[in-house]
């Protein structure tokens, strides 16, 4: 589970023994597969503790109502996107900013084709057009928007890595871009399940021209 505050809001109680960590993990787990198969508004918190394993009582002590259950998957996937991006760093090495929203971009279509439940939810945002999921621009952080929320995330990642942590102007760029990506990505994967080739090349290529312009 996500260390950051305003990810763990969607959840009552943190899981404290090894024990109830796993049930969270499985309860978070069924609701992932669950909504590829039925999409957000087939998805019933009664199912997702059938398909865990656990009793009803046992997800309601962690999850107040299936928006905090999806919420909470949200915050997960986000941690997730970043563990498997900083392994991707640490292995290559990126030391431009194009080589950097190569792998940024790179990384965030692999979870949409092979992460159950990402195409639908992703970091909140909503994935799939035709999964009714209600959106909610605060799913990550109650103070700020979703796009926000992972900008700032990425910002620690990605200016460490460049050396441009300390920059100001690089909370308003990544924000831009991450805005950028989140609409072109979208449209990548709004009919193609494993998004359209050419929609994700042009994604890298607007950002490598905005945060090369900024950040040269």
């Amino acid at each position: 589970m996500s260390a950051n505050p305003g990810a763990m809001g969607a959840v009552r109680r943190r899981p404290v023994q090894r024990r109830s960590a796993e049930r969270v993990e499985r309860i978070l787990d069924s609701c992932a597969g669950l909504l590829d198969e039925t999409g957000y508004r087939g998805l019933t918190t009664k199912e997702v503790a059938r398909r865990a394993g656990v009793p009803i009582g046992t997800l309601y002590q962690f999850f107040a109502s299936k928006e905090s259950l999806v919420s909470a998957l949200a915050a997960r996937n986000l941690d997730r996107y970043l563990e498997r991006l900083a392994k991707r760093f640490a292995a290559e090495s990126p030391d431009r900013v194009a080589a950097v929203v190569d792998l940024a971009v790179e990384e965030f279509v692999a979870m949409k084709r092979a992460v159950p439940g990402f195409g639908v939810v992703d970091f909140g945002a909503g994935g799939r057009a035709d999964a009714g999921l209600v959106e909610d621009d605060h799913v990550l952080d109650a103070a700020v928007d979703n796009n926000t929320a992972v900008a700032a995330r990425l910002r620690v990642l990605v200016g460490g890595l460049l050396g441009a942590a300390d920059l100001p102007e690089l909370e308003v760029a990544g924000r831009v871009a991450l805005e950028c990506a989140d609409a072109v990505l979208k449209l990548a994967f709004r009919n193609d399940p494993d998004g359209d080739p050419v929609l994700i090349a042009e994604c890298k290529r607007v950002l490598r021209c905005y945060l090369e312009d900024r950040f040269a």
